[in-house]
């Protein structure tokens, strides 16, 4: 069985679940005077919401929890070979638009957020992660991600690998590519999507928002199992890969004015 431990504070913050039937989340303040419990079930578990600042021990099988931090990840902090990463922005426009949340997993259930304020995108180590040769960076969508952490933290994210992209690729009996469609179908999981558009620049996120940022990047580790499977078995894990190493330059063409217009065309 899973063990954690972390702080709550007067404010809702969620612990996530996943499926996993019949097996209770066991929640109680350190001093054991109440326990809280409650079935996991698909998407979020908010047992322990609402209790005043507490330290409060959890146990879980598959425990899933979201961390936030400010301008920069902690220092020792480590993603493996394999990070997933998503932005959160104030648009879609990222000369316009500022970045405000950079969101990572590394596949273990947790989810730590990077909440930038005050223009203040120094944040040394988050940097250092993207462009480390020996990490790959897992999105969802990579082409806008990309563009964004280049043209506020200046961090070229290499190597890279795109889940939209891939389900593309080769899942060309549909159009619906998005994150919500693919959990749905290839892990059967929903999740939400209704604080897409939301405030991401307010000085506090809100439980429903933190919520929403963990689940993107929660279950990319899963999806790529499930995008590589069958890249594989229709023989275009080599285009894949071409697709992925391009991504970079795309994104940057973005930046550079050519975000409508075709540079191979005629």
């Amino acid at each position: 069985m899973t063990f954690s431990q972390r702080s709550l504070d007067t404010r809702p913050v969620p612990l996530f679940g996943t499926r996993v039937r019949g097996r209770p989340w066991w929640c109680a303040p350190q001093t054991g005077r109440r326990a809280y419990r409650t079935q996991t079930g698909t998407g979020c578990v908010h047992a322990a919401a609402s209790l005043p600042r507490a330290r409060l021990l959890c146990y879980a099988p598959h425990a899933m929890a979201v961390h936030v931090h400010r301008d920069d990840i902690p220092e020792g902090l480590s993603f493996g070979a394999l990070a997933a990463v998503d932005t959160e922005t104030m648009g879609l426009k990222p000369d316009r638009d500022r970045l405000c949340v950079v969101q990572l997993s590394a596949g273990d259930g947790h989810a730590h957020l990077v909440q930038f304020q005050g223009g203040d995108y120094a944040a040394p180590r988050l940097k250092a992660l993207l462009v480390d040769p020996g990490i790959t960076k897992l999105f969802h969508f990579a082409r806008f991600d990309l563009a964004v952490l280049e043209r506020y933290l200046g961090a070229a994210a290499q190597p890279v690998y795109c889940t939209r992209t891939a389900s593309r690729l080769v899942r060309t009996y549909t159009d619906r590519h998005g994150l919500k469609d693919l959990c749905k179908e290839l892990l059967g999981i929903e999740i939400s999507k209704t604080q897409q558009s939301s405030d991401w620049g307010a000085a506090d996120l809100t439980g429903p928002q933190r919520d929403y940022a963990a689940a993107d990047v929660l279950h990319l580790h899963r999806l790529k199992e499930r995008l590589d499977s069958m890249l594989a078995r229709e023989g275009r894990t080599e285009l894949a890969a071409a697709c992925f190493d391009f991504l970079p330059v795309r994104a940057r063409l973005d930046l550079e004015g050519w975000a409508e217009e075709d540079v191979f065309a005629h």
